[in-house]
């Protein structure tokens, strides 16, 4: 063969050989450049990459910046690296990917070595290629279901070219950042930041490194190594966490041996579940409220906002301590004193805990309507469960978990009897408000939402008894020129009706009747005859007015026996119309949100409450006198000598027909709190008014709130007296220096009686 062919076929085979080695790359190559076109279906874009899309939870803030609770489809919110502790930071690093500092998205070394040693040597526990950066592509583009090998290959080439237009995109600190806000930590908390309250009841930046070891080793696999449901496989996953630690450096060698030691810890345990914390039913409220608001509030893109998804920042007016001590008072009051009394006071009879004048029939009923409301038989009645079914269901034993005081118990009854078992128990309804920005300050809507979710402060509407009557005597200050030291004559009052019959209210006590006796006394001890002589000298449409004023929606009939306390009202709104009396006389609507921001902290809307003057400087001031003397001398005084609240409080007890309903609301000049204790149905109640009057049921949680405020140096709550208007008042106060003088100061007048 001649040198001239020999030098062309050598050459010819070089080509060959360049062809065949360089072949490859260039078909990677222009593979993965055909893929980053998006000719091999969807790749995120610039934008997208820019500003990733993904379910953020909304969180809600407390006035005093404690996070309450989030509303989310998916429990995440994002953190920065600035808020990340070192440790966190360097587990993931020593566990997941120790040269992320060195590569460009995707790791070449890595990627040999899986093909030397886990495909060629079969050695699957030699590692994966994947780098953080490409397990955050992953994350945030997530791969279908059920794709075929081929389908699988293509996708890990996608990964590998958003990984690294994210490693253009990004600096490696906002990548673990990332990375850690969009993985799934299990027991629904996506994120490092959920992870960290769920687990330990802390935040990122302040995981220690043994608990940073446990999160980092669940990116594994979360629910194998649920340091919950499988401590001993996390305990030893996470001493691999901390070896590969100590292997690079991030832990002092003579660290290692105690910090290995160290026992597993989940006693700060929490699922973040809308259903558990602090202010469950205020969240609920809150959600209803903003799912309306949503609804007419515009992104910059023209689509409403998504409370669930969009990561908001609500800001309310809950403070969390006062919060905590509302909740603690129940608690207290209902679970440690009253209930326990409820259940003794109705041990041994066959009705409990009916009324005994209700038949068989009438319990029959009322137990009816309540499995016709339970979730068991609506689910049932939508999967189209035949009626006789349903009763047979309702009858037989089943395993379930049950509400005591004493914390949730399993245990076996029939579902009917776990209704009837909850028909038992005393409810509660609390909200504290301040008078002078309208801002909800405490929020309780029942004793346990996960198995009471009935709201018992804005939803429930209860006959509010005694503590309507301020609303007559407000009158009577406002438009009649009383003082609270006027006297009037303790006798009864009778109205003509519209049917023809004579009502005349009865008292509940003899106590001085047929005297003349003060307004002060009178509303003091809840004197019904003074009501009725109030009630006639107005009228009932004089005193809805001055309600509608005061703040109060709710249907109210025109009849005389309103005088006695027989409307329906919300705590909501009793509680807000009294707390007009602290704040002058302006009437503030109660408010539970300051403002809302983006998850980008802009701002979107802040709130004001609506205020409107609803009686004169002097009137507020009269009736707070008025109502100073239910807490010195009459059914509050308890408030004194039991619990030893010797600060200035004006305050009303009430008790509804037959016991049902126990009311009090509290005042202090920059606090007003209206508690409510009753049973689910009116026929569940005390027989006794000594146990189931207002004073008994409600006055007591208000009393061991306000306690626990006034002892919190933190909270410093003002103890000052409530002001007295800059102008000097027409009448005396002073029950002591009152002198009798000219109607309608001291009254008897015919034309009443």
């Amino acid at each position: 063969m001649s040198k001239k062919k020999e030098t062309e076929l050598f050459r010819k085979y070089t080509r060959y050989f360049w062809l065949f080695v360089l072949l490859p790359f260039i078909i990677i190559y222009f593979l993965l450049m055909t893929i980053s076109w998006g000719l091999w279906g969807f790749m995120p874009s610039f934008e997208e990459l820019e500003n990733p899309k993904s379910n953020l939870a909304s969180e809600i803030y407390s006035a005093d910046g404690v996070i309450l609770g989030t509303f989310h489809i998916h429990n995440r919110t994002n953190v920065s690296y600035e808020d990340l502790s070192p440790n966190i930071v360097n587990a993931l690093l020593a566990t997941e990917d120790i040269r992320f500092h060195s590569h460009s998205g995707v790791d070449i070394r890595s990627l040999f070595r899986v093909v030397v040693r886990n495909l060629i040597g079969g050695q699957r526990s030699a590692g994966g290629g994947s780098t953080i950066t490409q397990q955050l592509a992953k994350n945030l583009f997530p791969r279908q279901e059920d794709l075929s090998t081929p389908q699988i290959a293509v996708i890990k080439l996608k990964e590998w070219v958003t990984a690294a237009k994210l490693e253009r995109n990004y600096t490696k600190e906002e990548i673990i950042a990332m990375y850690l806000n969009t993985v799934d930590f299990g027991s629904h908390a996506f994120g490092v930041k959920i992870a960290s309250r769920t687990y330990f009841n802390t935040s990122p930046d302040s995981l220690k490194v043994e608990q940073a070891a446990i999160l980092v080793g669940m990116l594994k696999a979360p629910s194998w190594f649920n340091p919950v449901r499988n401590p001993e496989r996390a305990f030893d996953r996470r001493n691999v966490v901390i070896y590969q630690m100590a292997k690079y450096g991030y832990i002092e060698p003579e660290d290692y041996d105690s910090i290995v030691s160290i026992p597993l810890d989940m006693s700060e345990f929490r699922i973040q579940d809308h259903r558990a914390g602090l202010a469950t039913y205020f969240r609920e409220q809150l959600r209803k409220e903003l799912g309306q608001w949503s609804k007419n509030k515009l992104k910059p893109d023209g689509t409403p906002y998504n409370i669930h998804t969009d990561g908001l920042k609500i800001y309310t007016t809950i403070d969390s301590r006062m919060q905590r001590y509302a909740e603690e008072a129940v608690k207290e009051h209902l679970g440690e004193y009253l209930q326990p009394m409820f259940f003794q006071h109705w041990r041994g009879h066959p009705n409990a805990p009916y009324d005994t004048d209700l038949t068989p029939e009438d319990i029959q009923r009322l137990t009816q309507m309540a499995v016709r409301r339970s979730d068991r038989y609506i689910s049932m009645k939508r999967n189209n469960i035949p009626e006789d079914s349903i009763r047979i269901a309702f009858r037989t034993p089943t395993k379930m978990r049950i509400f005591t005081w004493r914390g949730e118990v399993d245990t076996v009854l029939t579902p009917l009897d776990s209704i009837r078992y909850y028909k038992h128990f005393l409810n509660t309804g609390l909200m504290s408000v301040e008078p002078q920005t309208g801002y909800v300050r405490a929020y309780v809507g029942g004793i346990d939402y996960r198995h009471f979710m009935y709201d018992h402060v804005t939803v429930s509407k209860r006959q509010v008894g005694s503590t309507f009557k301020p609303f007559l005597y407000t009158l009577a200050m406002q438009e009649g020129g009383f003082s609270p030291c006027t006297k009037v004559p303790n006798v009864p009052v009778s109205f003509d009706l519209h049917d023809g019959t004579t009502w005349t209210p009865k008292n509940s006590s003899n106590k001085m009747e047929g005297e003349m006796v003060t307004l002060k006394w009178a509303l003091a001890n809840s004197v019904n005859y003074i009501s009725a002589y109030l009630m006639k000298r107005y009228s009932p449409q004089a005193v809805i007015r001055l309600a509608r004023r005061m703040g109060v929606t709710s249907h109210i009939d025109a009849v005389y026996a309103i005088c006695l306390g027989t409307p329906d009202l919300s705590v909501h709104e009793i509680t807000g119309a009294m707390a007009t009396y602290a704040n002058k006389g302006v009437h503030v609507d109660p408010i539970f949100i300051t403002r809302i921001e983006d998850q980008n902290g802009n701002l979107i809307e802040s709130f004001t409450p609506k205020s409107n003057e609803a009686m004169s400087e002097e009137t507020a001031y009269l009736m707070i006198e008025l109502l100073k003397g239910v807490v010195e001398s009459g059914t509050g005084l308890r408030l004194r000598f039991r619990y030893g609240l010797n600060y200035p409080i004006a305050g009303k007890t009430g008790t509804t027909q037959n016991n049902s309903d126990g009311w009090f609301i509290g005042i202090t000049p920059t606090l007003a709190t209206g508690v409510w204790v009753g049973a689910e149905d009116r026929a569940v109640r005390f027989r006794e008014i000594s146990l189931g009057q207002g004073a008994n049921m409600a006055l007591p949680i208000w009393a061991l709130y306000m306690k626990k405020i006034y002892e919190d140096k933190n909270l410093q709550f003002p103890t000052h007296d409530f002001e007295r208007p800059l102008r000097p008042i027409s009448v005396e106060v002073d029950c002591n220096k009152y002198k009798q003088e000219e109607r309608p100061r001291d009254v008897f007048d015919q034309e009443v009686f």
